[in-house]
C-alpha cells in the first residue's frame, strides 16, 4: 500500500514548521494519516473552546504562594452564552462588580493582574502558574499587586473595569487565546496602562502565542516584565510604547536553507 502513496517535495520543509505542508497524496486525495492528524487537531481545539477553567485550583494554587485572589465572573452566564455574545465577555455580572466595589480604598497597587479563561482555558490551567510565578521573580519588590482576579467567561477588554475598580495602574490580562489547529493552548498577555472602561485596543500592548511550542512562558515573562517597567516610567502602552526588549531575529539563519534539492 506504501506504494501507492506520492509523496511531496515539501515534505523536506515539515521539520522547521507544524504548518501542514508536504504530506502527499494517495490518488486524488490526502493520505489516511495526514486526514486523521487533521481531525484530531480539530476535535484537540473545539475540545479547548469548551474546556472549563478550574479556577477553584488556580485560586488555592495562587494562594499557596501568598498572592491573594478574587474569584470574578463576567456578565455572560454560561459557556453558550459566551461564544455568542462577545459584549457580555466584555462586563462583570452584578456580584462580582459589587464584589470589586468591596475591596477598601488602600494604597493603589500598580499591577491589577487578571486571569482570564477567554477561548482556551486549557493554555491558562496548562501555562498561568509558571508564567505568573517567573514574572514576581522579575519584578523588582517596589511593585505593589492587588489580588489576582480569576474571570471565567471572560474576555480581554474584562481588564479594564477590574483595573479600573482597583485603582491599579496597570491591568495585565492573561486569557487563552483562540486555539489553531496546532496551537489549542495558546496564552495571550494583554498590557493597558491606566485601564478604565472604553481603552481601545490600539491602548495595549499584546504578548501572543506564550506555551512551549511557542514563546515560552519564561521569555514571555522576561518581556512582560520589561514592557511593564516601561509603562510605568512612561505612563503609556499600546501604540505609544513600542516593544523594545530584545533585538530583533535576523529574518534568516545563516546555516539554514530551504532549498527542495538539499544543497
Amino acid at each position: 500500500m506504501s506504494d501507492a502513496l506520492t509523496p511531496d517535495r515539501w515534505n523536506t520543509l515539515r521539520r522547521h514548521t507544524p504548518a501542514r505542508i508536504g504530506l502527499g497524496r494517495a490518488g486524488i486525495s490526502q493520505p489516511t494519516g495526514a486526514h486523521l492528524a487533521f481531525q484530531l487537531a480539530h476535535a484537540q481545539a473545539r475540545d479547548a473552546v469548551h474546556h472549563p477553567l478550574d479556577h477553584e485550583t488556580l485560586g488555592a494554587s495562587l494562594r499557596e504562594t501568598g498572592l491573594e485572589t478574587l474569584d470574578l465572573h463576567s456578565a455572560a452566564v454560561d459557556r453558550a452564552t459566551y461564544l455568542q455574545r462577545p459584549d457580555l465577555g466584555r462586563k462583570l455580572d452584578a456580584a462580582s462588580t459589587a464584589l470589586l466595589g468591596a475591596q477598601g480604598d488602600g494604597d493603589a497597587p500598580d499591577l491589577a493582574l487578571v486571569v482570564a479563561d477567554g477561548l482556551s482555558a486549557l493554555a491558562i490551567d496548562s501555562h498561568a502558574l509558571a508564567f505568573i510565578a517567573e514574572l514576581r521573580r522579575l519584578l523588582a519588590s517596589d511593585w505593589r499587586w492587588a489580588p489576582v482576579a480569576i474571570v471565567r467567561q471572560a474576555r480581554v477588554a474584562i481588564g479594564d473595569p477590574i483595573g479600573h475598580a482597583l485603582k491599579a495602574k496597570i491591568a495585565v490580562v492573561l486569557i487563552g487565546e483562540r486555539p489553531g489547529l496546532s496551537s489549542p493552548d495558546s496564552m495571550g498577555v494583554y498590557v493597558t496602562w491606566a485601564p478604565r472602561p472604553g481603552r481601545v485596543d490600539a491602548e495595549r500592548n499584546c504578548i501572543s502565542n506564550v506555551r512551549p511550542e511557542g514563546l515560552a512562558p519564561a521569555a514571555a515573562a522576561a518581556r512582560l516584565a520589561w514592557l511593564l517597567n516601561e509603562a510605568r516610567a512612561r505612563q503609556v502602552t499600546g501604540i505609544a510604547l513600542k516593544d523594545e526588549s530584545a533585538d530583533a531575529a535576523p529574518l534568516v539563519e545563516a546555516q539554514a536553507s530551504f532549498r527542495l534539492d538539499g544543497r
